[in-house]
């Protein structure tokens, strides 16, 4: 019997009522990871659709949330057309259920507006009522990845700091590497946050890859308190491009190509990750930090 992996590289060619609900239906452990990035252009992004669709093609439940709230591009990647986004949920005119598009694989796939400021400039608050929706769809997920907007915004720091597990995504550019190393000295000195995993994508190949990964652990080891962890490099190739182009993910596209194969390997050592005990595992623990986080910061 083969796994959900080896099928896959086989075949290469009321929302007041949230938190109570998710209290009560205790079902499998959910895997919450944001991916997130110091700077914009770093192919954070698509790189989320694709680790979400490769987990999906391995029969993992997978929802990807486009966290950026101002100026949403999930969709566009995936040639989706949203008629509903998180703006009719914060409103109350939608579930999130209403809102969610089907993209490859089975992919769920959750809209945020775009070019609509007031959502790009939501209140502590008003992130956690957006969040709080989420009881909706815990009983049927296993994956649920967090593509945030790029800086150091409240929005950004809070979607990161509910998750689990925090990817950094780097490319080869000065102004890549030093906002990364901004970014996560600001999640552990202001939040006591230690631990990141770094991918370092768009690389010319493997070597330079973790030449990035040994040039920003050589500035953390000695200025932070941090644990990087390595989990791969996606070099960029033409493929990539065309695939952006048809709005089709790399890995649907062209799964031979070496950004696919890439791509694949590192969802696949994600899948592998142990679900942290102390997070609980369930969307209620990203509900409920969430909340905490946003109401710690509107008292100050």
């Amino acid at each position: 019997m083969m796994t959900g992996w080896q099928k896959v590289m086989h075949k290469q060619p009321n929302q007041a009522a949230g938190i109570k609900n998710m209290r009560q239906i205790k079902q499998k452990p959910v895997r919450v990871i944001a991916i997130t990035s110091g700077k914009g252009g770093v192919g954070k992004t698509n790189l989320s659709v694709n680790l979400g669709v490769s987990l999906a093609q391995a029969g993992r439940r997978v929802a990807l949330l486009d966290a950026d709230m101002g100026l949403a591009n999930v969709d566009i990647l995936l040639g989706l057309s949203p008629k509903y986004n998180l703006s009719h949920v914060l409103t109350g005119e939608k579930t999130l259920d209403d809102i969610m598009l089907t993209g490859p694989a089975g992919l769920k796939v959750i809209p945020a507006s775009s070019g609509v400021q007031q959502m790009s400039e939501l209140s502590n608050i008003e992130q956690a009522g957006v969040i709080r929706a989420f009881s909706e769809i815990d009983k049927n997920l296993d994956v649920l990845i967090v593509d945030t907007a790029a800086g150091i915004s409240s929005s950004v720091v809070n979607f990161a700091r509910a998750c689990q597990e925090i990817i950094v995504v780097v490319c080869d550019e000065p102004t890549s590497l030093t906002d990364a190393y901004a970014y996560m000295k600001l999640l552990n000195r202001d939040y006591g946050l230690s631990k990141f995993h770094i991918v370092t994508n768009m690389v010319q190949s493997i070597q330079q890859g973790q030449q990035l990964f040994t040039k920003l652990t050589k500035v953390t080891d000695k200025y932070l308190d941090v644990s990087l962890n390595y989990v791969g490099a996606v070099p960029f190739d033409e493929y990539l491009r065309k695939s952006v182009q048809k709005q089709i993910p790399v890995v649907e596209a062209f799964p031979r190509s070496k950004s696919a194969l890439a791509i694949r390997n590192v969802a696949q050592k994600i899948d592998n990750w142990p679900i942290k005990i102390q997070a609980g595992g369930y969307l209620e623990f990203f509900v409920e930090r969430m909340i905490q986080y946003g109401a710690q910061e509107d008292a100050a």
